[in-house]
């Protein structure tokens, strides 16, 4: 079984790439680099405990993670897909019928068990998770980005009128400089 990564992405709605900070020990920066989250058959678990949760089909199963994570980890179909056949193959969930026609995997009592044997390194795998959203949610600097942007447009707009005098350049910067001291303060 090959070892499953993740990594930081950009989402248009954030104006930001990704939480650059640490996610503890063996981390390290996130910076859009790959990153190993979940370990040997941690995805199996984690993926068995969301179809336990409810029938999902493997579009779902990426959605729902990315949801968990803050929007910072998706895995992708290409390591999905085969862990989902491997549970099939290893009896611990099964095909059901979906409404929309989609392959819906439904757990199985062999793949309760199989979670219940693995309590620990389930709740260990999902607190992971929820320690990538936790940092998402600290270190997503939307709001800042939207404000720098906002704060170029304003300077650009006012700056490229005719007959812009030097004193209200030189106001302009005062005004940024200004603002910069601020934020150095805060």
């Amino acid at each position: 079984m090959r070892r499953h990564h993740f990594h930081l992405h950009h989402h248009p709605h954030h104006g930001h790439r990704g939480a650059e900070g640490g996610f503890g020990p063996g981390f390290g920066p996130g910076r859009g680099r790959r990153r190993r989250l979940f370990e040997g058959g941690e995805l199996r678990l984690v993926l068995l405990k969301l179809i336990e949760e409810q029938p999902r089909h493997g579009y779902d199963l990426i959605r729902e993670l990315e949801a968990r994570s803050g929007g910072a980890y998706a895995p992708s179909p290409g390591v999905v897909y085969p862990t989902t056949t491997l549970l099939l193959d290893m009896g611990l969930v099964e095909e059901a019928g979906g409404e929309t026609g989609r392959k819906l995997f439904a757990v199985t009592e062999a793949g309760r068990a199989h979670l219940a044997e693995h309590a620990a390194e389930l709740e260990a795998a999902f607190g992971r998770l929820q320690a990538v959203a936790d940092v998402r949610e600290r270190t997503d600097a939307a709001p800042v980005a939207r404000a720098l942007q906002n704060l170029k447009l304003a300077v650009h707009n006012r700056l490229s009128q005719e007959g812009v005098e030097k004193s209200v350049i030189l106001d302009v910067a005062d005004l940024i400089d200004e603002a910069a001291r601020k934020i150095e303060r805060v």
